[in-house]
């Protein structure tokens, strides 16, 4: 780590929000942009409660000061930083275009870091001058909480990339498992159809969202249940990742589900919107 090290984090909803919530924690300097004024306002509330959950839990350390935040809805302000991570919506044409307009502002050889649940790196890196620069993560979500990172390595990223990345990641308290790029990786491409099939089970009226979640965990030990999971997520993030790995890998089972289609149609998107299997509006109050 050097003295000038910062971050830049692009795009201000949940993943965005939540890494840069992780960033500060650690006491790095954190410049957060968004197209969306509302979404950075939002953003600032969502990172103070965040640092608070996070030094309630003790996920921060309790001997650093927090690293400053700058939002902004100018990408020219990621200038001098050190590394960007790019958190935006799972489209893959928009994410290549923002992750060229980032590397046409910051020093050649600045890590490009794009946080995706499915896409493959190799795919995103045809639109940069330098694809070495590129590489993929997957933090879980709350980043500030979660301390293990899917580190994706395409076929042309560097090894300084890599070096620089692993690193980072170092020093915000991660620890990374580095795989090989293919489409959805190993967690999106395990966990992901099995929330879409978690749905089918409560559309076909097998078992209610609750029954379907204690059953996951309760005897299969998986911490909070697939549709929980899918709530913390984001349902419409969720079904625009099926959408990538159903394109790319054709199997049926990641073809998102009525009930998913069903939901984003009604805005029923999960904790964010305070409904999605579950209603978070009163413990949202």
């Amino acid at each position: 780590m050097t003295e000038n090290e910062s971050v830049a984090v692009l795009g201000a909803g949940v993943m965005g929000t939540g890494i840069s919530t992780l960033v500060a924690g650690q006491g790095l300097p954190v410049t957060l942009v968004d197209v969306d004024a509302a979404a950075l306002d939002l953003a600032r509330r969502e990172i103070r409660n965040g640092l608070r959950h996070a030094q309630l839990m003790g996920a921060v350390p309790a001997d650093r000061d927090p690293g400053a935040l700058h939002t902004t809805l100018s990408l020219s302000d990621i200038r001098g930083a050190t590394a960007v991570i790019e958190a935006i919506t799972e489209l893959p044409d928009l994410k290549a275009k923002v992750l060229a307009e980032a590397a046409a502002i910051v020093d050649p050889g600045t890590p490009l870091i794009s946080n995706t649940s499915g896409i493959p790196i190799d795919e995103l890196a045809d639109s940069l001058p330098n694809p070495g620069a590129l590489i993929g993560t997957h933090f879980m979500n709350p980043s500030y909480l979660i301390p293990m990172v899917e580190v994706i390595r395409g076929p042309r990223t560097s090894d300084e990339t890599v070096a620089s990345v692993l690193s980072l990641l170092t020093r915000l308290g991660r620890r990374a498992v580095v795989v090989r790029d293919a489409p959805g990786f190993v967690t999106s491409r395990l966990l992901h159809p099995m929330i879409n099939d978690a749905a089918r089970v409560v559309a076909a009226g097998t078992a209610s969202a609750e029954d379907v979640d204690a059953l996951m965990h309760g005897c299969l030990g998986h911490p909070t249940g697939p549709l929980r999971t899918a709530d913390l997520i984001g349902i419409d993030n969720l079904v625009d990742s099926l959408n990538v790995l159903h394109a790319r890998i054709g199997d049926e089972r990641y073809r998102p589900s009525e009930l998913l289609l069903d939901k984003v149609r009604r805005g029923e998107l999960g904790r964010k919107t305070g409904r999605g299997f579950y209603d978070y509006k009163e413990t949202a109050e």
